[in-house]
């Protein structure tokens, strides 16, 4: 048996001005052939899973590509033809007997607005019968070509992403099943018109929490698989927002009606997915009340695992400003700065222009950079290994890396984006993460997997960027309408 295993993943976001070429995935980690299985071996990932699935069974594996970029702004034509063609090109060679595809769901391409779709819909068209395997990113905005053009589609139930290797190992073994005869996969899918917030999507958290345990109690006689999707709400394309899909052994109506049972408990909890917003001086102040840390300041709208610039200094500014004590910060992006603390030397005192270096056109604001003084206490090449429990055995380039100690304030400096997950982000350059009163982390929810087992409080602090949770910043041009809540029509006629 010949198996196809190849990942292809980015989360875009279409009010983001960091521009996604192929170089942007080859820092992050573009792999080809056998370097495919030798980087992804082992690993947490679904890819992970697959070819755990693949040696067990003695299959040969084709891997053509492996790659994924840190969310930003629309993968250039150039990036998404290098992320395609060598998949389309494994598969039109002919001899595959399936394939196992680790996908986001949510990639805008300049060629396509449905990146993910476009690649399946290829892919039929050169091998009509092919059995295909797909695991989506909780945030995957589901459309009609994604399920029209696979066999079998799963979502992680976590947020964050600890469940990966899981959902993987699920969907694949349904794949194997079916090459087997043991099962018949059928899949219903559909969605509902909810603009759902990434802050309000955590699965530890209502309302995503009784969603996914709906999801999870539904597998079991014929339902093989059930997801809820929260969606990608940064990508404006038409089907962004929350949808659901279940794969049945060979009932439709089964996993029609378990479907429908999923989005109409969505429905009913529609204003629950919709973030509550606090002035940030007034968070910023109830955390300086805390006096037991870690506790965790989240700059949410600035977070680069959604798109975000990472060089906001919004809410740094106002920790500065109201002289928080015993604070680290993961991390600004600003490889200019990181250069000049190189230059000038561990140990050196400098005054530079700290972030600030990129301009949001889409929500009206330029960049400003914070002017700093303080100590260089360190300087790295930003290499490190994840830990767990989210890309648990994935190595992470930060690039040139450095740590400025600023008053009471150690910031983290970096030249690649990278969103904190990990404790690595801080103890990879020295710094106790678990030593300190503050910290604050540009992330939404990924920084659970990391941070919640060791904070005493978090406190989000509604700073700028474009990864705002405030929509009546953002100008949607091509999401579909009405959706909830940037409308609220008295009749939604068509469930």
């Amino acid at each position: 048996m010949r198996l196809l295993i190849a990942m292809m993943k980015h989360e875009t976001n279409s009010f983001s001005p960091i521009a996604t070429p192929w170089q942007r995935f080859v820092d992050w980690g573009a792999f080809h052939g056998p370097d495919v299985v030798r980087a992804y071996r082992g690993t947490a990932m679904p890819i992970g899973a697959y070819i755990d699935l693949a040696e067990a069974a003695g299959a040969e594996i084709v891997s053509p590509i492996a790659a994924e970029a840190m969310p930003s702004g629309i993968v250039s034509a150039d990036a998404y033809r290098c992320l395609t063609d060598p998949i389309l090109e494994a598969v039109a060679k002919g001899g595959i007997d399936a394939a196992m595809l680790d996908l986001h769901g949510a990639m805008v391409a300049e060629a396509t607005p449905d990146g993910e779709g476009t690649l399946l819909e290829r892919i039929r068209a050169l091998a009509p019968g092919l059995p295909i395997a797909v695991t989506c990113d909780l945030h995957a905005n589901l459309t009609e070509r994604m399920v029209a053009n696979c066999t079998a589609l799963i979502g992680y139930k976590t947020y964050p992403h600890v469940d990966m290797h899981v959902v993987g190992r699920q969907v694949g073994r349904i794949l194997l099943d079916a090459l087997d005869g043991k099962v018949k996969p059928v899949m219903a899918w559909g969605n509902r018109p909810i603009l759902a917030q990434t802050l309000r999507m955590g699965t530890d958290d209502e309302p995503m929490k009784g969603l996914v345990d709906a999801a999870k109690a539904a597998e079991h006689g014929s339902i093989l698989a059930a997801t809820v999707f929260g969606g990608f709400p940064l990508a404006d394309m038409p089907d962004a927002g929350l949808s659901a899909i279940v794969v049945a052994d060979g009932d439709a109506a089964v996993a029609a009606e378990t479907r429908d049972r999923l989005l109409d408990q969505a429905w009913r909890q529609k204003e629950e997915f919709i973030y509550r917003h606090e002035p940030l001086g007034e968070a910023v102040a109830r955390a300086r009340q805390i006096e037991q840390g870690p506790v965790l300041l989240l700059d949410h709208a600035d977070n680069c695992g959604s798109g975000g610039t990472q060089d906001v200094m919004t809410v740094i500014e106002e920790v500065l400003r109201q002289d928080l004590p015993d604070v680290a910060v993961a991390a600004v992006w600003d490889p200019d700065a990181v250069e000049a603390m190189a230059r000038a030397g561990v140990g050196s005192t400098v005054t530079l222009p700290l972030g600030g270096k990129t301009d949001m056109p889409s929500i009206g604001l330029k960049g400003r950079p914070l002017t700093v003084t303080g100590k260089v206490k360190l300087v790295s090449d930003g290499e490190w290994v994840c830990r767990g429990p989210m890309y648990t055995g994935v190595t992470v380039q930060m690039g040139k890396t450095a740590v400025l100690q600023v008053g009471l304030v150690e910031i983290v400096v970096v030249s690649r984006h990278h969103e904190p997950w990990d404790l690595g982000v801080f103890t990879s350059v020295g710094i106790d993460p678990r030593a300190k009163r503050y910290l604050v982390l540009k992330s939404r929810i990924h920084y659970r997997a990391g941070f919640a087992p060791i904070g005493r409080a978090t406190i989000t602090c509604d700073g700028d960027g474009v990864t705002t949770s405030d929509n009546d910043l953002l100008t949607f041009r091509h999401l579909r309408r009405p959706v909830y809540p940037l409308d609220r029509p008295n009749d939604w006629p068509w469930f």
